[in-house]
C-alpha cells in the first residue's frame, strides 16, 4: 500500500469515528438550546374539557420554566381528524405536540373505520400527563348502597335498570359496559349528549345510574341528590378515598380515562426527551396537584416509555370491550 493509499485510509478511519462523535455533539448542542421559540399544544378536544383543562394548567407552568410561549390551541372536529391531520402537516421540529385522552386511540379506530390516522404509524408517545377516574353514581331511590347490593338489584331484576352515559362509544359507556359484561349484568344504556344533559337526568330519575366526572357530581353528593358507590381506576383516588374502586370487586378493572402528550413520528428525540422530562417536574409541583385534584384529576407525569405501555394496555382493554359490547359509531 503506498503512503497516500495509506493515508487516504487513516483519514477515513478517523472521520467513521469521528462521525458518531460529532452527531453526538449536535444533537447536546441543539437539546441544550430547545426550545428557541414558541411550542404549541394542539388538542383535541373543545375548551373546557379534561383534555383542554389539563394541557393549559401544564403549558402555564412550562412557559414559566422554557422562558418560551408554550401556546394551546383547539382542533376539534371528526373524532380527533382535524387535530391529528394538524400534527401530521406541522413540521417535525418538537415544537407542535398533541395532547388528548386515550380514547382518540384505544376507541376511535375500533368504532371508526375510516380514521386519517394511525396510532403506531403516525405518532410517539411523550408522558401521561394526568388521570381522571369516573364514579359510578346512583339516584337515591335505587335501592342500592354499595356495589354489591346494586349488582344483587340488577340479578334480581334484569333489565329493569336503566343507565345513561354521555354518548355511544364514550369512556362512561364503555366503562358501564365492562361493569355489566365482567358481572353477566343485564342494565339498559340511555345515551345523553354529554354529562350536561345525563347527570340531570340522573338527578331527575330518568335513569338509576351512571358514571361521571367527580366535578358533575360533587355538588349533589353534599346535597345528597346522588350516592358515589364506586370509581373505574384502578386504585381508590386519593379525592374520594372512601369510594371503593371498582376492581376491588373485578380484579384488573381500570376504565379512568387518561390525558397524554403524544408527537408526531420522526420528531427529535432530544424534545421528546425534554417535554417528557419537564411536564414529571410539573406534576410533582404542590400547586400543579391541587389545582388539578380540585378538577377530579390526578397528576401523574410519566416517561414516555411509560405512556406507551400504558397506551398498549388501554388499547387492548377498550379494544375488547368495544368488540365484546358490538358498539357501532352513531
Amino acid at each position: 500500500m503506498s503512503p497516500l493509499q495509506l493515508a487516504r485510509r487513516k483519514s477515513l478511519s478517523f472521520f467513521l469515528v469521528a462521525l458518531p462523535l460529532m452527531a453526538l455533539q449536535a444533537s447536546t448542542v441543539w437539546a441544550q438550546a430547545y426550545p428557541n421559540k414558541p411550542i404549541k399544544f394542539i388538542i383535541t378536544h373543545a375548551a373546557g374539557g379534561l383534555p383542554d383543562t389539563v394541557a393549559r394548567i401544564y403549558a402555564q407552568k412550562l412557559t414559566e420554566r422554557f422562558g418560551q410561549a408554550v401556546v394551546v390551541e383547539n382542533k376539534t372536529g371528526a373524532n380527533g381528524m382535524v387535530a391529528a391531520q394538524a400534527i401530521a402537516m406541522a413540521p417535525k421540529d418538537g415544537y407542535t405536540f398533541m395532547v388528548t385522552d386515550g380514547s382518540t386511540f384505544s376507541i376511535n379506530p375500533v368504532i371508526h373505520k375510516n380514521l386519517s390516522y394511525d396510532y403506531k404509524r403516525d405518532f410517539v408517545p411523550v408522558s401521561l400527563a394526568a388521570r381522571a377516574p369516573l364514579y359510578l353514581a346512583l339516584n337515591p331511590q335505587t335501592p342500592a348502597s354499595n356495589l354489591r347490593e346494586l349488582v344483587a338489584l340488577a340479578k334480581a331484576k334484569p333489565g329493569a335498570l336503566t343507565y345513561g352515559s354521555s354518548g355511544i362509544g364514550s369512556t362512561h359507556h364503555l366503562t358501564m359496559e365492562a361493569f355489566k359484561s365482567a358481572l353477566g349484568l343485564d342494565i339498559v344504556h340511555v345515551p345523553f349528549k354529554g354529562s350536561g344533559q345525563s347527570v340531570p337526568a340522573l338527578i331527575g330519575g330518568q335513569v338509576d345510574m351512571l358514571f361521571s366526572a367527580l366535578p358533575s357530581l360533587s355538588g349533589f353528593v353534599k346535597s345528597n341528590q346522588v350516592r358515589l358507590i364506586g370509581s373505574n381506576a384502578a386504585k381508590r383516588s386519593a379525592q374520594e378515598p372512601q369510594v371503593p374502586a371498582i376492581a376491588e370487586l373485578i380484579p384488573g378493572f381500570d376504565f379512568a380515562p387518561t390525558v397524554a402528550v403524544f408527537a408526531a413520528a420522526g420528531t427529535p428525540q432530544a424534545a421528546i426527551d425534554r417535554i417528557s422530562a419537564e411536564i414529571s417536574v410539573v406534576a410533582k409541583m404542590p400547586d400543579v396537584v391541587q389545582i388539578l385534584s380540585n378538577a377530579g384529576i390526578e397528576a401523574v407525569g410519566s416517561s414516555a416509555a411509560d405512556l406507551g405501555r400504558v397506551m398498549n394496555d388501554e388499547i387492548e382493554r377498550l379494544g375488547k370491550t368495544v368488540q365484546s359490547a358490538n358498539i357501532k359509531s352513531e
